[in-house]
């Protein structure tokens, strides 16, 4: 598909997703008491937090930085690296809609599970890529998804972490909901960066914002030539 045909896409699901949403200072003032939260990393959180928002089910998704040794990290001190942070989000589900189970089949089909410490143009253990896990049901539910992947073939090593869940900071309110603020900067950068088209191309179609089935067929190629940037850059 031709970039500006891609990026065109990109900004038409953004409309949609935008449609008649006003700004909101409190963005959990939706998450009811009582709702069911799970933990991922999949490299930009501005796009994990924009994909899983489009998921039926999914009351919010709030970004921020986990896994790591420094207490309440800012963005800079995070996307420099030495904090052991990733980003990361963290999602409010309705449990009787949604399963832990599926969200993280959703998640699998919208990261690229064969690269170690990188995330499509994103390099550095700051864009690692992660499921952490919050009790035991939802470790086993982690890591029998993984091995399934493994068992069938699709891909010889998943460098995605599976690690209890930690402190979780959240990231600066200019981050949360980064899509609807700055929808043009974000189409910019989601495209750039080639998040959709490798997704496509690790799992043969592009990531939806609905319960994908489990894709079939081999495994897939390997990544694109490294990128000339160092990808995404904190917003000025």
């Amino acid at each position: 598909m031709r970039p500006q045909r891609t990026l065109a896409a990109l900004l038409g699901a953004l409309a949609l997703a935008l449609g008649g949403c006003a700004s909101n200072a409190d963005p959990l003032k939706h998450v009811p008491a009582g709702a069911a939260s799970a933990i991922f990393a999949g490299g930009c959180f501005w796009c994990v937090e924009f994909d899983f928002e489009g998921l039926p089910g999914v009351y919010e998704a709030e970004s921020g930085y986990t896994g790591g040794h420094t207490a309440n990290p800012g963005y800079y001190q995070v996307a420099m690296g030495g904090t052991g942070h990733t980003e990361a989000v963290r999602v409010y589900y309705d449990p009787a809609r949604v399963s832990y189970a599926q969200l993280v089949d959703y998640f699998w089909h919208h990261i690229d599970p064969t690269v170690r410490n990188r995330q499509f143009c994103d390099r550095g253990e700051q864009y690692r890529s992660g499921i952490y896990w919050q009790n035991d049901a939802e470790r086993e539910a982690a890591e029998a998804s993984r091995d399934a992947l493994l068992a069938s073939g699709r891909f010889p090593t998943i460098y995605t972490e599976i690690a209890p869940a930690s402190a979780f900071y959240r990231a600066e309110e200019t981050h949360q909901d980064y899509y609807r603020k700055n929808p043009l900067r974000y189409a910019y950068y989601r495209n750039a960066c080639g998040r959709d088209a490798r997704v496509a191309q690790v799992w043969g179609t592009a990531p939806a914002g609905a319960l994908p089935a489990q894709a079939q067929g081999s495994a897939p190629a390997a990544p694109a030539a490294e990128p000339s940037s160092a990808g995404r850059q904190p917003p000025e």
